[in-house]
């Protein structure tokens, strides 16, 4: 007997969980009552990996004759660079909607509140209602960005993730308020087109997730494409007007008075659990995360939550995978349990940051006995010939045992090299697996063999 399955939500949680519940014969309706593929794809992760391409490419053209290249006149248009990642978010977004065909989902546009276990009811785009049951109801509305706190409606020049990939005009002097993933990205990109962009972080260190050398690493490589940074500081008030956005930067307890053309929130983002009808289940609700277990349930037999909804990491990855994990506990298939220390995190600004498991704070901090290499990309030489020698490998390793703790990479395509760190550690890999590969001949990945090679003395190169 097929389960019937209603998804909540269609973003890289959501519509994953819909295909894999479709592959084991499940009946599945998914409700999305915006954009198939979520924020991530609409709004998030996609199109902003198209805006820095062009910014990477304007930086390029710039510097071509370094290369050999002579490029005259280079300028960027910003209106062609939005409409260009407009264009390749709706392209992916039109390729869910034929995923969903293919494997028979049944796709509901409209708003969704669960009326009560088991019974979900639907305001469709028309105003009309319809009421569905299903065995499983998984929730995949994601998360929005917070807000800045005493902000009581919308302004032109306070920008959000949304407004910062579609801006009305070219700020020559930006704020950006936060320093994690995205508004480094953002400061990456608009310091790349030419604005003075000031970056505020409440703690002593940008990219506070991330292992400090390569953090640290990272904001000598920013403040060397001009982006500032002020660290231990706060914004404590930011008053726009209609020209200018005035903002209190509290540091070293001094307040430092400052005008920009637009402020950029980036402190974080909190889950979308208004109005879906929890109230009418069990579910518990912890600082607007959706609590549940190692498999996605949450305290309301049937009901699941996935994703950003659920709980950090907000990364789109991770929502893909829970989604996996859940339908396939659902289905009575032997499910493993998320491992959060084998989720990596990828930051896309250039230089790029990709890291997974512990950083060497936190592994000292557990009282293990490590052992850290490293391998700088300036003795590489593919990064040498790709004109990308500022960067660095770094990674952790159990003294005792080898097992590979964590991995940690800044520099040029590093996000698309630390999957052979997530793979290794997935499948328990130790130092002499990674010794033992080859790795081919010129390529970026073989800083990452000399890394381990460092941190047992053995490396060759440097």
């Amino acid at each position: 007997m097929s389960r019937s399955l209603i998804i909540i939500g269609a973003g890289p949680g959501g519509y994953v969980a819909a295909i894999r519940a479709a592959q084991l014969g499940m009946n599945v309706t998914i409700i999305e009552k915006e954009h198939l593929g979520g924020v991530c794809l609409n709004w998030g992760c996609i199109p902003t990996k198209a805006l820095l391409r062009s910014a990477e490419v304007y930086h390029l053209a710039k510097n071509a004759e370094s290369f050999g290249v002579k490029v005259k006149d280079v300028s960027f248009d910003l209106d062609a660079m939005v409409k260009r990642s407009r264009s390749v978010s709706g392209q992916l977004s039109g390729g869910i909607k034929g995923l969903l065909k293919k494997n028979k989902v049944t796709v509901i546009e409209g708003s969704a509140l669960i009326s009560k276990p088991g019974t979900v009811e639907i305001t469709l785009k028309d105003g009309k209602k319809e009421t569905k049951s299903a065995d499983h109801i998984i929730i995949a509305t994601g998360a929005k960005a917070r807000r800045w706190f005493d902000q009581k409606e919308d302004h032109p020049r306070i920008w959000y993730a949304k407004e910062a990939m579609i801006p009305n005009f070219m700020p020559k002097k930006l704020l950006i308020i936060g320093s994690g993933a995205i508004g480094i990205e953002f400061a990456s990109f608009y310091s790349t087109l030419g604005a003075e962009v000031t970056v505020v972080e409440m703690l002593p260190s940008i990219l506070p997730q991330e292992d400090h050398e390569i953090s640290s690493f990272a904001q000598k490589q920013l403040e060397k494409s001009g982006v500032k940074f002020k660290v231990n500081a706060q914004v404590k008030k930011i008053d726009p007007t209609d020209v200018t956005v005035n903002a209190d930067i509290e540091v070293d307890s001094k307040i430092e008075q400052e005008s920009f053309d637009a402020v950029i929130v980036a402190i974080g983002v909190v889950g979308n659990t208004e109005n879906i009808g929890l109230e009418n289940t069990k579910v518990k609700v912890e600082k607007s995360q959706i609590v549940v277990d190692d498999y996605c349930q949450t305290q309301e037999k049937g009901i699941y939550a996935i994703g950003d909804v659920a709980g950090a990491p907000w990364l789109a990855h991770k929502a893909s995978h829970e989604g996996i994990i859940c339908v396939e506990a659902i289905a009575d298939l032997k499910a493993h349990p998320l491992k959060r220390s084998n989720i990596p995190g990828c930051t896309y600004s250039h230089p790029q940051i990709a890291s997974v498991g512990l950083t060497e704070k936190k592994a000292l901090e557990l009282g293990l006995k490590i052992k850290v290499g490293k391998f700088p990309f300036q003795a590489n030489g593919k990064a040498i010939a790709l004109g990308e020698p500022s960067g660095m490998v770094k990674t952790i390793f159990d003294e005792k045992t080898g097992e590979l703790l964590g991995a940690h990479m800044v520099g040029a395509e590093v996000t698309e090299m630390i999957h052979g760190f997530v793979l290794g550690k997935s499948l328990e890999a130790t130092e002499e697996d990674f010794m033992n590969t080859i790795y081919p001949h010129p390529t970026l990945s073989e800083m990452m063999h000399e890394s381990v090679l460092d941190a047992f003395k053995r490396v060759i190169h440097s």
